[in-house]
């Protein structure tokens, strides 16, 4: 017996549009590393700090960045105090890139706090974080129109252990005309083959369903080349991440797919079997394990510039250079 699929609400959203460029950074660039989600341990910090030094680049610490809130031992220093630190980073004139200290959980409690009209008036700006970061990504390309780095944090293990994350963003932030074409990491195959073009976009699965309804998010991923990834989730978690994008018709016209990383998650094989049961009957390009988020080595993507996926390649191949 067929099952008649499920039907839902329709969508009128248009495609996704690139988005404005930063420009790269040059040796000697003043950097800030902020803490708009969890709490950053002191000795992974400094270690970041002596990599981002090495790259004769001058890192400058928010003051709230070793916070812990008061309350929430999960959040780094209060929101009003995280928001600040993003908001003065920003904001300074002297300040070529924000760059996140590390993920967790936090973002979603700060970001509204921030003024948006200054962001844009303070100009474009290299901005680097994933995992939580994924609602800054939003808020960056609905509120300021701005492509951002879906890449390694300066505080994470996987960056300061990492030769390949911390080289890849390196190319990416000095020389990104050497990156314009990603390759996979090894062992990526294709689950839909077959080749794409469209805006990169996407991030954790789970803050991009989390995302949804807000007045400010993204109101779909018609015609983007979708990146997903998550952590330390059980498979009907995810199942239920998935199928909430797919009900609110959020990935209606999605012109092709990238998986990455989905670590501390059950067993692939099991992620695998749901990945490819709720997203294979979009009949876009698929590719998997791709080689971002949550895993030693990950790449650093671009999101808000246009490309091409070659799922059968392994390759993501962008119009232009991530940064002008």
């Amino acid at each position: 017996m067929t099952l008649p699929s499920p039907t839902r609400p329709a969508t009128s959203a248009r495609a996704v549009s690139p988005l404005t460029r930063p420009t790269r950074l040059a040796p000697g660039a003043r950097v800030a590393v902020v803490a708009p989600s969890g709490p950053v341990p002191d000795e992974r910090l400094s270690a970041g700090l002596d990599i981002l030094r090495g790259w004769d680049l001058d890192p400058v610490v928010a003051p709230h960045t070793l916070d812990r809130h008061p309350g929430f031992d999960y959040l780094a220093g209060t929101d009003a105090d995280r928001a600040a630190d993003f908001q003065a980073a920003w904001c300074d004139p002297s300040v070529s890139a924000v760059l996140c200290a590390r993920g967790g959980y936090g973002v979603q409690r700060m970001v509204d706090l921030l003024d948006w009209d200054a962001i844009r008036a303070a100009g474009p700006k290299v901005f680097v974080g994933f995992s939580d970061i994924t609602a800054l990504h939003e808020a960056f390309a609905s509120r300021a129109g701005l492509v951002t780095l879906h890449g390694p944090m300066a505080a994470g293990v996987d960056f300061i252990k990492n030769t390949r994350a911390q080289e890849h963003l390196r190319a990416t932030l000095f020389a990104p005309e050497s990156v314009r074409t990603i390759t996979a990491a090894e062992g990526s195959t294709a689950l839909v083959p077959g080749r794409a073009r469209g805006v990169v976009l996407g991030g954790c699965l789970c803050l991009l369903a989390a995302e949804l309804g807000h007045p400010h998010a993204r109101p779909s991923a018609r015609g983007a080349l979708l990146c997903l990834e998550d952590v330390g989730e059980e498979t009907y978690r995810l199942d239920r991440y998935l199928t909430q994008l797919l009900r609110a018709g959020w990935l209606d016209g999605v012109a092709g797919i990238l998986l990455g990383s989905w670590a501390q998650c059950e067993s692939y094989e099991s992620v695998r079997a749901l990945l490819v049961d709720r997203l294979g009957g979009l009949g876009v390009p698929m590719v998997e394990e791709f080689g971002f988020g949550h895993e030693e080595g990950a790449l650093t993507i671009p999101f808000g510039v246009t490309a091409e996926l070659d799922a059968e390649a392994g390759t993501l191949t962008l119009d232009e250079p991530a940064l002008v």
